[in-house]
């Protein structure tokens, strides 16, 4: 390597070194990192970054919220609702005031999921007579969404599912679901 280019390197290092911010003092190494993130370090400069797995995307910086997923990554999904006497709100299109409980709930989820698994009727033709969410009027499609938009454990569940999976009994504030991902 000539005398030129060994100075361009050592600039090109020395720049990058001055763009890392300094680590938080009140970091703690060991404290895992939020989802979506991996802790790397600069072959080049020696000193830790963070990768976010989905986009690819790095940082100097400690991150301190999950990973944005692909572009917004945004998927699909039909769902079947079925609310309880301790649901956030207990009341729906199709009774004013709910009474049923968790666990009857969950036990009709079960026996409609059990119904899509053997094929005697779809999550469509459940959700648009028996689901307790008004979009039960579009056989419980929900249209595209992203993450942030929907109460955590039923985007947790939903994101988790491929195309044409359908999901196990999903709790949340709403009451209970089967969540089948159309996109």
């Amino acid at each position: 390597m000539d005398t030129n280019n060994q100075d361009a390197n050592n600039n090109q290092q020395d720049q990058q070194q001055q763009q890392q911010p300094e680590q938080s003092q009140d970091f703690d190494q060991d404290e895992p990192l939020p989802k979506g993130w991996e802790k790397r370090v600069s072959r080049s400069t020696g000193q830790t970054y963070y990768l976010n797995i989905y986009t690819k995307e790095s940082q100097w910086n400690v991150p301190s919220q999950e990973a944005s997923t692909k572009d917004n990554e945004k998927i699909r999904c039909s769902h079947l609702l079925v609310k309880h006497n301790q649901s956030r709100r207990p009341s729906s299109w199709r009774e004013e005031h709910i009474t049923r409980t968790k666990e009857e709930a969950i036990a009709l989820i079960e026996d409609y999921h059990e119904k899509i698994s053997n094929g005697m009727a779809t999550l469509d033709e459940l959700a648009s007579e028996l689901s307790d969410c008004s979009s039960a009027k579009r056989g419980g499609d929900l249209g595209f969404f992203a993450r942030g938009a929907m109460q955590k454990p039923f985007e947790d569940a939903a994101f988790a599912l491929k195309v044409g999976e359908l999901s196990q009994v999903v709790e949340t504030d709403s009451g209970v679901h089967l969540i089948l991902r159309t996109a």
